[in-house]
């Protein structure tokens, strides 16, 4: 058997263990709770679907914690009320409007594929969606060449595109909603908070804490 396959398998029998399993005769499992009460985040999460910054693991949260949406480079896009297809937008229209999440976070991380694809995007081997969807992110204005600069730019950028959503705006402005910008390093294993007081990065937690 392959090793990877393997090794999701021993994943799901610990989770089964963990989340599923229960007292005989007794459903307390937390996965029948959610079944029976539904989901109730409060946290709602956008994120890479780079396979190294599962925001889930980052966080160590439980199953039902977090609504989370993934797609290339963490992008948001402005409000674009058409016939098209919107699935960043319909998630978020679903979870800040019918979850009624609390917490919205934008996750970015360095090395992301994504950013270096709208650096190089003469050396992808396929670019049928690649160049379009990047194209949200404005590099002519005032270019760069470095990655994790361009990633938290983006982060901004999907900040200021989150508030053309007059349901996000609304929230945002009575304080029913909090957004925030992240950035997760890959190698170092932290995270820097986008403070709006400074306008810089700044460490989420001190390690001291």
């Amino acid at each position: 058997m392959d090793a990877t396959f393997h090794k999701m398998l021993q994943g799901y029998r610990g989770f089964r263990e963990k989340y599923v399993r229960c007292e005989e005769g007794v459903d307390s499992s937390l996965m029948h709770r959610l079944a029976v009460d539904g989901q109730s985040p409060e946290v709602m999460v956008v994120a890479c679907s780079d396979a190294r910054v599962d925001p889930a693991l980052i966080l160590q949260c439980e199953p039902g914690d977090l609504f989370v949406v993934r797609n290339v480079a963490n992008l948001i896009p402005p409000n674009e009320p058409d016939a098209s297809h919107h699935g960043t937008s319909a998630a978020l229209e679903f979870g800040v409007c019918n979850l009624n999440v609390k917490h919205l976070i934008i996750l970015g991380h360095s090395q992301c594929g994504g950013m270096d694809a709208l650096l190089n995007r003469s050396e992808l081997k396929q670019n049928d969606f690649i160049t379009n969807w990047m194209s949200l992110i404005d590099n002519e204005t005032d270019p760069v060449e470095d990655v994790e600069i361009l990633a938290k730019r983006a982060l901004l950028s999907s900040y200021e595109n989150c508030l053309t959503f007059p349901w996000i705006r609304e929230r945002v402005r009575e304080n029913k909603l909090k957004i925030d910008l992240w950035f997760f390093e890959i190698k170092t294993g932290e995270i820097s908070a986008y403070s709006f007081k400074h306008n810089q990065f700044q460490s989420l937690v001190d390690d001291n804490d």
